[in-house]
């Protein structure tokens, strides 16, 4: 299937709707993915939609409403297969209750494939004594 576009004489440029240009910036940043290839489907340069990713992230990208801001996001795997040999990392490791809320979540790696979580919430003296703590073992 060959695509093609007439351009007409008065303007030369093609217009991006905001929405698709949303569109192509966030297939851009999926997994598996280079912009070569989105750009290509798209029918646009590969320059271009470079371009588009830095203002989407710089929330410049256009459009009526403010851009949606586009970070990379990296995650890390769980580690569940490490059985907890006291009853101080079964506190660690256990996971946070559902119930509470899960914004200001703080999760520190201690080695081990251990990791404590706390919420927004925490005493910070006690989170430290329990840190120092840890650190002296």
């Amino acid at each position: 299937m060959v695509r093609a576009e007439v351009l007409g004489a008065i303007e030369r440029r093609r217009r991006w709707r905001y929405e698709d240009k949303v569109r192509i910036v966030e297939e851009s940043f999926s997994a598996g993915v280079t912009v070569t290839d989105v750009a290509r489907r798209n029918g646009v340069a590969a320059s271009l939609v470079f371009t588009w990713r830095r203002q989407a992230k710089l929330g410049q990208l256009g459009g009526g409403s403010p851009a949606p801001l586009l970070l990379p996001v990296e995650l890390a795997p769980v580690v569940t297969d490490v059985p907890p040999t006291s009853a101080s990392e079964v506190a660690c490791t256990e996971p946070a209750r559902r119930s509470r809320r899960l914004s200001g979540i703080i999760e520190i790696a201690l080695g081990s494939g251990r990791r404590l979580r706390v919420d927004r919430d925490v005493d910070a003296d006690a989170l430290r004594r329990v840190l120092d703590v840890l650190d002296r073992r």
